[in-house]
């Protein structure tokens, strides 16, 4: 089913989350946010792009490293408040070179 982004629940500062997910072997590569240009620039380009919080810039993922994030599919979940894209990474997610920013566990977990 589709939507529009008309429909999508962009928060009071524009933006909604992505998760960005593998979609060869499905790991979580990471999580950033999208304003609506960054939506439609991935839609349209078919890359990931995304709204650089502390940047407060858009940012295109790879641009400078190369490790580019072809899309394949936007999916979005029952609220419209975030967003999961899959896709065929070009090399590491993470800018510390690991392939996904969920490299490390809080090692307080009560059973």
């Amino acid at each position: 089913m589709q939507i529009p982004i008309s429909e999508i629940k962009f928060d009071r500062n524009g933006l909604v989350p992505a998760i960005v997910q593998d979609a060869g072997n499905h790991e979580v590569l990471m999580m950033a946010y999208m304003n609506e240009e960054s939506l439609r620039l991935t839609l349209e380009k078919g890359e990931t792009y995304f709204w650089s919080r502390s940047r407060n810039a858009l940012w295109h993922k790879g641009e400078t490293s190369g490790n580019l994030q072809q899309v394949l599919e936007v999916l979005v979940d029952c609220d419209a408040d975030t967003l999961l894209i899959q896709v065929h990474p070009a090399g590491p997610a993470c800018h510390t070179g690991n392939q996904t920013c969920f490299y490390r566990s809080i090692k307080e977990v009560n059973p």
